[in-house]
């Protein structure tokens, strides 16, 4: 077996923990970082690894690449960093916070030519990967329509609104499936807290008149986390608010047109077999196995800037 790259996590807070949890399970952990001392010591502690600065981590030529789960506003900062040092990056989502940010990000990658990649885990989902399989093989047909509803009671970010937390989840997964990025793009929103928008729609038209809407509330009294992909021979939905026998939904409904107008008959749905297997394990994976040979993460660094891009269009802005 060939040595596992050895990679720190930079920012050890809500979901930078769970970053580095998985990598110390995949033995490739090997430092961590944090502005905040105390959760970059405890951490390290927890790991059995050292606890280093940023400056130490740029300059540290045994650590090969590192994981950026900072607050948005710090990402672009850092990965350039990073990337300007020789190092393989993982950037959670945004990379930025603005598209001319994450084009210093992209631009940064290219000229360092090492693995850089954006943080969109549910490209790595079982029931996604089966989604984006059966879609391909011309199961469902000719693509029609795409909707996502990714609702509940979320977490209130000071600097973020619903759209740029939530939306990108979905987006990743829209672009997936179409392989191209929006010709239009259309959004809305409602502020209700403060002048951050708690609720927000995308409509998005791709070529070959394939259109999409995305719907993100944190501010909802029920949790739904549901795609749903439109073909002309079936339609299918992953919901991954349900049981694992139940997140991936395959409907074969039957609609046809007669001298009385569109008829339609609906049948129950066919329940697609998914492994239960952990997103971020695989993402992390992917990491570790592009920078040992090469290879060209699923999800590539401008994938995060093809979706800033659209939340850039879809951001709708309220008075304070």
């Amino acid at each position: 077996m060939s040595r596992k790259p050895s990679i720190a996590v930079v920012g050890c807070g809500y979901w930078g923990k769970n970053h580095a949890r998985t990598l110390a399970g995949l033995k490739a952990l090997s430092a961590v970082c944090d502005l905040n001392e105390n959760n970059a010591k405890s951490a390290a502690a927890k790991y059995k690894v050292p606890a280093v600065t940023f400056d130490e981590l740029l300059s540290n030529t045994n650590i090969e690449g590192a994981v950026l789960a900072l607050p948005p506003h710090l990402h672009e900062k850092h990965a350039v960093a990073l990337l300007n040092a020789g190092k393989h990056v993982l950037v959670e989502k945004p990379i930025g916070l603005t598209a001319a940010e994450a084009e210093r990000v992209v631009e940064a990658a290219q000229k360092a030519g090492t693995i850089a990649m954006t943080g969109h885990i549910l490209r790595y989902h079982s029931a996604f990967e089966k989604m984006h399989s059966m879609f391909q093989s011309g199961e469902l047909g000719e693509l029609k329509y795409i909707h996502s509803h990714r609702v509940g009671l979320g977490k209130f970010h000071p600097h973020n609104d619903a759209l740029w937390d939530i939306a990108p989840h979905d987006l990743s997964l829209i672009l997936a499936i179409t392989g191209k990025p929006p010709t239009h793009i259309h959004g809305e929103g409602a502020a209700t807290l403060n002048e951050l928008s708690d609720f927000a729609h995308l409509h998005l038209k791709f070529p070959d008149n394939v259109k999409a809407h995305v719907l993100v509330s944190r501010l909802n009294p029920y949790r739904e986390r549901r795609l749903t992909i439109i073909g002309s021979k079936a339609m299918m939905s992953f919901d991954d608010a349900l049981p694992w026998d139940q997140k991936l939904a395959l409907y074969k409904h039957n609609i046809w047109q007669d001298d009385d107008g569109w008829q339609s008959e609906m049948v129950d749905p066919e329940y697609i077999p998914v492994n239960e297997d952990m997103p971020l394990t695989k993402e992390l994976e992917d990491f570790l196995h592009c920078i040992r040979t090469g290879d060209t993460p699923r999800t590539p660094i401008k994938d995060g800037l093809e979706i800033i891009k659209i939340l850039e269009a879809g951001t709708v802005r309220h008075n304070g």
